[in-house]
């Protein structure tokens, strides 16, 4: 297996702290699961519910590795070419017509084998996510809702995973000389097979707590009043506790506290809360439920 190239950080604990450095917060549990995947080559499956920091996980690993953070967002019916490499078609189709111009002011006769492997040169090919990882040292390659995707498209991450190498028929195989730090994230929509979680390491992320809460939002915020970010944080945690149909994740509460920051607001009370409610729900049912109890929310 190809190795990839020693890592900045020695300890669980020093990815922690490194990830701190980015206003990312890890507790043990995360720093240890994503410190062994980088050190074991495996990739990183991260499972939980929406807003519960999957995605952010990969963007802070890149800053902290100095790599290009690649992105690859599944969605219902992605397919193989969507996500590792497509042909430069108007290219292709230019370059053939200057063929012809040329070959006719000439009058050469065209090779065909000749020009279908000038058509299929290098400089046509259309790198995709996964290609461009496999490509680019060093990367973080994030899959995200890998769940959204469907049995098939599993499949071909499995081999691609496995492999880090990708099989072209005009090209041949191109082959990372350093993989890719791979994490896939899931919102548990559906499951995903076993095949693929075997050859990842698993990792369950959960809302955090309230003191952990607080602290990522004086991290994402410096100069957040106290009492701000801790009514904020004890707002948004009733919240989840509601019957919601989007409850907020971290990336609100975030957005909440600095929209309330922006308008000059010192505590959340009723009038800044109602104000300021599109930062933290996304849906007209929710803001409308959530806007007729302010006062039990912001009492509890």
């Amino acid at each position: 297996m190809t190795e990839r190239p020693s890592n900045p950080v020695g300890s669980p604990a020093e990815l922690a702290t490194a990830l701190r450095a980015t206003g990312y917060l890890a507790d043990d549990g995360l720093a240890t699961a994503t410190f062994l995947a980088m050190q074991m080559n495996r990739p990183l499956f991260c499972e939980g519910e929406p807003g519960t920091g999957k995605t952010a996980l990969a963007q802070a690993l890149a800053e902290v590795l100095g790599a290009e953070l690649i992105r690859l967002q599944c969605h219902d019916g992605i397919d193989a070419s969507q996500a590792l490499y497509d042909w430069d078609f108007p290219r292709q189709l230019l370059h053939l017509r200057a063929l012809e111009a040329a070959a006719s002011a000439t009058g050469e006769t065209l090779d065909a084998d000749a020009v279908e492997a000038s058509l299929y040169d290098p400089r046509f090919l259309l790198a995709r996510p996964i290609l461009r990882a496999l490509q680019t040292s060093p990367s973080v390659l994030l899959i995200d809702e890998v769940d959204r995707a469907d049995d098939e498209f599993e499949a071909f991450l499995l081999e691609v995973l496995t492999e880090h190498a990708v099989s072209i028929p005009e090209v041949g195989e191109i082959r990372a000389k350093d993989p890719p730090l791979v994490v896939l994230t899931s919102n548990r929509t559906r499951e995903v097979h076993d095949a693929l979680k075997r050859r990842c390491l698993y990792l369950w992320l959960d809302h955090p707590d309230l003191q952990r809460e607080i602290q990522i939002l004086h991290s994402r915020l410096p100069g957040l009043p106290e009492r701000l970010a801790a009514q904020v944080a004890g707002a948004v945690r009733q919240l989840r506790q509601a019957d919601l149909l989007k409850p907020p994740g971290v990336a609100e509460t975030i957005d909440w506290a600095r929209a309330l920051q922006l308008v000059g607001a010192r505590h959340l009370d009723v009038d800044s809360a109602a104000a300021t409610l599109g930062a933290v729900l996304k849906y007209r049912e929710d803001a409308d439920r959530v806007r007729n109890q302010l006062d039990a929310l912001l009492a509890s």
